[in-house]
């Protein structure tokens, strides 16, 4: 808990997402944590202004990237690791259970036997409590699925990138009711998270400011156990679930869904292409 990165946070409106950049305090070098890649669903426009500005936060403070992490396979939007990786290097790294996720959603998209169901589209697949660094900064990994199989916390010094596991504590937990989701093992992953020293800065992958409040995306261990509105403390885990099903039946899906997932168990990148040269989405029809 004595290393305590630099966190650059970068907020992506279209779909409530923060990206961070961590530095080592020891050294030039960096992670970028759960990118965003722009899409115009409508017109079927991708652009890269979002993750453009961490490439030249990186560059203009003469940063070495590291380690591009990918907290979970994300249904909200599209990963920008690929374009991340051409421009400065790093390799990316993403939770081994990665394979359940590639496996349930090659099938629902038909991806076809071309389409690898064993990680391999990422450099490094992390399980439970693997240990890697940054610079000189130790980081350590754990598994917290719930929200999907293949959701991971990483602890980098005093600082843990939580992704959709916990939003900040006015606004509770994430959703537990995509395909291999669970509330009960999401209550228990989050009690690994809040088991945490309670000092441990506690990052955000989003915020959707509750009340009209203004954006914010960093508390801390103790601040959650404290005022979570889902998982504070003298919550048991039957009234964690019964509250997270009821809630989860009366949410519509996340807008972007349908391309983040053929994207990003891709790990960043799209489809390959048709016939005529073209890269298509595909919308399954009924299968969620």
């Amino acid at each position: 808990m004595a290393c305590k990165p630099e966190v650059a946070a970068f907020f992506d409106e279209d779909t409530n997402t923060f990206s961070y950049v961590v530095r080592d305090p020891g050294s030039n070098a960096c992670a970028v944590v759960d990118s965003v890649l722009d899409i115009d669903y409508a017109a079927g426009r991708i652009t890269t202004d979002s993750v453009d500005k961490i490439i030249d936060y990186i560059r203009q403070n003469n940063l070495e990237l590291e380690w591009i992490i990918e907290t979970h396979v994300h249904a909200d939007h599209l990963s920008a690791a690929p374009y991340i990786q051409d421009a400065l290097g790093g390799k990316l790294g993403i939770g081994d259970r990665i394979v359940t996720v590639q496996e349930t959603f090659g099938d629902i998209f038909n991806a076809g036997t071309e389409f690898a169901r064993d990680g391999s589209q990422f450099d490094h697949l992390f399980a439970d409590g693997d240990e890697y660094t940054v610079g000189t900064m130790r980081c350590h990994v754990l598994h917290t699925p719930g929200h999907t199989p293949a959701c991971m916390v990483h602890v980098m010094g005093d600082a843990a990138f939580v992704g959709d596991t916990l939003f900040m504590p006015d606004g509770g937990t994430a959703r537990a009711d995509f395909p291999g989701g669970d509330a009960r093992t999401l209550f228990r992953s989050i009690a690994r998270v809040l088991s945490l020293p309670g000092e441990v800065r506690l990052f955000m992958c989003h915020d959707y400011m509750p009340g009209g409040r203004e954006v914010e995306y960093e508390t801390t261990v103790a601040a959650e156990r404290e005022n979570n509105i889902h998982v504070h403390e003298g919550i048991t885990e039957d009234e964690f679930v019964q509250m997270r099903e009821s809630r989860d039946v009366t949410l519509g899906m996340p807008r972007l869904i349908l391309p983040s997932l053929q994207v990003n168990m891709r790990a960043g990148h799209l489809p390959p292409e048709d016939s005529n040269g073209m890269v298509y989405l595909k919308l399954p029809i009924n299968a969620l």
